[in-house]
């Protein structure tokens, strides 16, 4: 519906257009009617080329919202579930991580005692 309003236009612009040359043109009547018959044809042609154009516009329109429609919800549950197996495979480690995390603060507050008793040792003696 939208491109009715501009064939109308188009075909006005057109008509204006051959009326306009045909009222300022110094060229004899026959040379006149052969550029209209010869420039119909090229308007013809042209309107038959624009709606090819946009019958195939139309097609890749519908092609893509059918793409749209029936792939963007299995790409979006495919990632749910990439990002849920993900989890899964990486919770053991990160676990593991966590468990090496303490055991590493603890040998570091341990160590830290030490140094503290060999430091109160040194100053004591």
């Amino acid at each position: 519906m939208r491109g009715k309003p501009f064939l109308i236009g188009l075909s006005t612009g057109v008509i204006g257009g051959i009326a306009a040359i045909l009222l300022t043109t110094p060229q004899s009547g026959q040379q006149i009617r052969s550029n209209i018959v010869s420039n119909a044809k090229k308007a013809k042609t042209t309107l038959k080329e624009m709606k090819v154009h946009s019958q195939s516009l139309k097609e890749s329109f519908s092609t893509i919202k059918y793409e749209a429609k029936n792939n963007i919800p299995k790409i979006i549950n495919d990632l749910k579930y990439s990002i849920t197996n993900f989890r899964d495979e990486i919770e053991p480690e990160t676990l593991k991580l966590k468990e090496e995390i303490a055991g590493l603060q603890k040998t570091i507050t341990e160590i830290e005692n030490n140094l503290s008793e060999i430091n109160n040792k040194k100053k004591n003696e």
